[in-house]
Formats: structure tokens, C-alpha cells, sequence
């Protein structure tokens, strides 16, 4: 990880990716950029709280059979606004809604698909813990100007851009373009999100793990395997000692692991088996993965790479493992024996 001295600016960075590397294409860096702006917007009205009138419910249920807090309906509502008129997207999905969202006719369309989830770990707006919105970016099939839900199951090497923003005592953007992961952090004075960490590694061994334990006894045998390892320390087979931390916010977990290292793991259990898992494929693992492993981590569903996986419906569920990448080899390992 290199920190960043020279203040450097989300659109410099994103201009220098598309002129002097070639990395991206100018409408990629102009969605960028509008997302990142939506996320500004989602920023502020979480730091109003109760004085906004944005806590509590909403009374309706998602497509994921959640409860809606008002934050998640608002944030859906400023990432659908601001990035349905710009041009760049073709079509938009996102976790809170059954289908894709089309581009109003009124506008011009482009050849990106964009997908997110607006507000993860939104259980936590409440009590003023950590949240954030994670967004994945696609290429539109060739010739295909109405996408369907079928012309977004791409496996997760098809995206050419991943991100999320934590909402926390920053405001922080992370984000690849296939080029390394980088952090940009939010200078609420200039408004602009501001290099702040380049080419961010994930450290390939750990002490740390992130796992919620009130599900042990649902889990299948490779998992609390590889648990009651960590969990013996320094006297079993591991040969040290293993700290826990969870916070119920895959964004804040996933940024915990970035900055310092460790393994996050929501596996499969006879609580989710029916669903396949419990976190979403398009919307949280897929570019989760591409974010972890262009930070040198890796990520599995216990079996094969994320990355790798097929998707088969827009709200698919399946197990996830990412971090460190020994860690991560282990526990997957044990699940193929």
C-alpha cells in the first residue's frame, strides 16, 4: 500500500487511467465519476440521521424478502436519478428491485450495465454503525439496446469496474478498474473524493477473522473445521492465537480486511441452504472479489473463484470466502476435501 501525499483527485485520477494508460474508455470514466457523486449525496443524508427524518422503516419488504428501511429506498432512488440521464448505461439492476430498470427513453443510452446495492448492512443505520454501497459495472452484449435480466449474467472477469463507499467517521471510495485497487476519501470541504491510498495489498496471512458465530451450529463440517482451528490458538494445530471481529456490514468488514488484513467468510448453513447462500452474487460477491483479489487477496464460494462463477438469476445467492489469500486457500481446501 502506498499513501498519497500529492492531493490527487478522483476525476485526475480517472482522466490519467483513460489518457495516459488506456485503461478505461472516457464514458466509463464519466459513470465513475456520477456514481461517486450519487454516493456524495447518500453521505449526507446518513450524516443528517434523525435530524433528516431518514431512520427507521418503511413498512414494505424488497426482492430479497428484507424489511426496507428508508435509506435503502433513498439511496436506491439518488443512484437510479443520477446516472439514468447521463448516457453512459444501457440498463441498471439493483438489489432493491425485482427487475433491471431501463433507461427512460427520453435519454440517450450507452454500452454499460450497471449493478449495486445501495446501502449494504442497512440493519446497522440505526444504531450509527458503518454502512456503505457497493457497485459493479458491465459491458451491455454486443447490439442489445433493451437489456434484459439475462444480458447482465456475466461472470464477475467481465467487469471492468468495481467500488464501494463506506459511510463511517469518512466518508471513503474504494475502487478498480482493473489496474489495482486505490482509496479515495471524501473532503467534505472541497467536495471531491481525494487519492488517498494507491495500490492497496492485502497482507497473505492473518490473525483476524470475520465470521458471524450465531450461526455455528447451522454450519456444514469444512467451516467448523476450520473455526474450531482458529478458535484453539496457540495450542492447536495452527499454532497461534486468532482475533474475531464482525461488524454485520460486509462494506465495513471487506474495508477492515483492506486496510490491515484478515478473512471474512459467510458460508452456506441450513439456515440459507434452499437460497444457495446469503449474500448476492452480482450485487455484493462479485465485486467484492474483483476489488479483494486486485488487492493481491482472494476470494472462493468454498469451491471455485467467485470470479469464475456463472451467474444463473439476478438475485443469486452464493457462499462467500475473501481476504488473505492463505487463508482463504485453507478454508477453501478443506471444503474440496
Amino acid at each position: 500500500m502506498t499513501r498519497v501525499h500529492k492531493p490527487i483527485s478522483l476525476t485526475r485520477y480517472l482522466i490519467e487511467e483513460q489518457r495516459e494508460k488506456g485503461v478505461i474508455k472516457p464514458d466509463l470514466r464519466l459513470l465513475i465519476e456520477v456514481v461517486a457523486r450519487a454516493c456524495k449525496t447518500i453521505a449526507t443524508q446518513i450524516n443528517k440521521g434523525d435530524l433528516g427524518g431518514v431512520l427507521g422503516n418503511v413498512g414494505s419488504i424488497n426482492v430479497q424478502g428484507e424489511v426496507q428501511k428508508k435509506l435503502d429506498v433513498l439511496s436506491n432512488e439518488i443512484l437510479l436519478e443520477a446516472n439514468e440521464w447521463g448516457g453512459h448505461l444501457a440498463a441498471i439492476a439493483s438489489e432493491e428491485m425485482d427487475d433491471p430498470y431501463p433507461i427512460p427513453h427520453r435519454y440517450p443510452k450507452g454500452e454499460y450495465l450497471l449493478v449495486f446495492d445501495p446501502l449494504d448492512g442497512s440493519s446497522n443505520i440505526d444504531v450509527n454503525v458503518s454502512v456503505g454501497t457497493i457497485f459493479s459495472v458491465l459491458k451491455a452484449p454486443e447490439g442489445v439496446t433493451e437489456p434484459k435480466p439475462e444480458d447482465f449474467l456475466q461472470p464477475g472477469t467481465k467487469q471492468v469496474a468495481a467500488g464501494y463507499t463506506v459511510y463511517g467517521p469518512s466518508t471513503v471510495l474504494v475502487l478498480t478498474v482493473g489496474d489495482g485497487t486505490h482509496m479515495f476519501t471524501l473532503d467534505r470541504e472541497q467536495g471531491s473524493f481525494v487519492l488517498t491510498e494507491m495500490n492497496v495489498r492485502i497482507p497473505e496471512d492473518t490473525a483476524e477473522f470475520a465470521i458471524n458465530m450465531s450461526n455455528m451450529r447451522h454450519w456444514e463440517v469444512p467451516v467448523k473445521r476450520y473455526i474450531d482451528e482458529l478458535l484453539a490458538g496457540k495450542t492447536g494445530p495452527r499454532g497461534k492465537d486468532f482475533n474475531m471481529r464482525w461488524v454485520a456490514s460486509m462494506v465495513a468488514d471487506v474495508h477492515r480486511i483492506l486496510t490491515r488484513g484478515g478473512v471474512f467468510m459467510y458460508p452456506v448453513d441450513a439456515k440459507c441452504r434452499d437460497k444457495g447462500g446469503r449474500l448476492r452474487l452480482m450485487y455484493e460477491a462479485n465485486p467484492m472479489a474483483f476489488i479483494v483479489e486486485q488487492a493481491g487477496g482472494g476470494a472462493t464460494d468454498g469451491h471455485i473463484r467467485i470470479l469464475e462463477r456463472q451467474p444463473l438469476a439476478l438475485h443469486e445467492r452464493v457462499p462467500v470466502f475473501l481476504g488473505s489469500k492463505n487463508e482463504v486457500a485453507l478454508v477453501t481446501s478443506y471444503h474440496r476435501d
